[in-house]
C-alpha cells in the first residue's frame, strides 16, 4: 500500500513535471487530515501529525499528500489537491465498504452496529469539485469535498428510511467486538477472505470524521446536495442491479 500510494503518487508527480503538465488535481482523502478533539467539524489547516493517523491505509494517504506538499514547494509541482470525504452514490460497483453498509442496511441485514462519525457526500459532486479544482483551485491549497456530518447509527436511520426497512437497534460498544476483530482476522489470513471488523476498523470507529466543506464552497463554488439525495440514488442503483431486493 505504500509503495502503490506514496510511491506510486511521487513517480506520478514526478512524471508530470517531466512532461511539463500545466495543472494538476491531486485526489488525496479526509484520511490525510486532522480530527478535532472536542468532535467538531475540521477543515484543512485542523492540525496533524503521523501518530495521529490510524491505520496503514490512512498512513499512506497522509504521506502521499506529504509528498505532493514537498513537490509543490521545493520543485514548482502545479497541484491542487482535492480531500473527498466518503462518496456515497450510483455506480459503487465492488461495492465500497459504505456501500456495502448501505446494501446491508437496506436489505434489512444488520441488526447492530458500532457508533461512529462521518461525512458523507453524493459522488457525482465529489467529481463535480475535481472540475472546480481544477477551474478555480489555488496551487498547493487543499480543498475538503464533503457533504453533510453524521453519527452512524443516524446514517443508518436515513438508508432504513429509504430503503423503507426497519433501522439497526442494537449499539454495541467497542470494547465487545475486540474478540472478533482478532478471531476476523485470523479467519481473513488463513482463508483469504474479506474481514467485517477488524482492530484497526475498531479504533478508527472512536473518532468522530466530521468535517466542513467551507473552503471549497467560498472558493470553488461547490456546491453539495443532501445526503439524502446520494443515499436514494445508492439504493436505486443497487436495487437496479440485484445487491438490494426491491420492495
Amino acid at each position: 500500500m505504500m509503495r502503490a500510494n506514496v510511491e506510486g503518487t511521487r513517480r506520478l508527480m514526478m512524471a508530470a513535471l517531466d512532461a511539463g503538465v500545466e495543472r494538476i488535481v491531486y485526489c488525496s482523502s479526509v484520511a490525510a487530515l486532522g480530527l478535532t478533539k472536542d468532535g467538531t467539524p475540521a477543515d484543512e489547516l485542523t492540525p496533524v501529525t503521523e501518530h495521529d493517523v490510524i491505520g496503514v491505509y490512512k498512513l499512506s494517504k497522509y504521506r502521499a499528500e506529504q509528498e505532493v506538499l514537498r513537490l509543490v514547494r521545493e520543485q514548482g509541482l502545479p497541484a491542487v489537491i482535492v480531500n473527498p470525504s466518503t462518496p456515497v452514490g450510483p455506480r459503487d460497483i465492488k461495492p465500497t465498504p459504505t456501500g456495502q453498509m448501505i446494501v446491508d442496511v437496506g436489505s434489512g441485514n444488520m441488526p447492530a452496529y458500532v457508533e461512529s462519525g462521518l461525512n458523507i457526500v453524493h459522488v457525482d459532486d465529489v467529481a463535480e469539485g475535481h472540475v472546480l479544482a481544477l477551474e478555480k483551485g489555488v496551487i498547493g491549497e487543499k480543498y475538503i469535498l464533503g457533504g453533510e456530518n453524521y453519527m452512524l447509527g443516524d446514517f443508518f436511520g436515513l438508508i432504513s428510511e429509504v430503503a423503507c426497512v426497519k433501522p439497526p437497534r442494537i449499539k454495541l460498544r467497542q470494547s465487545w467486538l475486540q474478540p472478533v476483530a482478532v478471531v476476523s482476522e485470523w479467519l481473513a489470513r488463513g482463508f483469504g477472505i474479506e474481514p467485517r471488523v477488524t482492530r484497526e476498523t475498531l479504533a478508527m470507529s472512536k473518532k468522530k470524521m466530521f468535517f466542513t466543506s467551507l473552503k471549497a464552497q467560498e472558493h470553488l463554488g461547490y456546491a453539495p446536495r443532501p445526503a439524502r439525495d446520494a443515499v436514494a440514488d445508492a439504493i436505486t442503483w443497487f436495487r437496479e442491479h440485484g445487491r438490494i431486493s426491491m420492495k
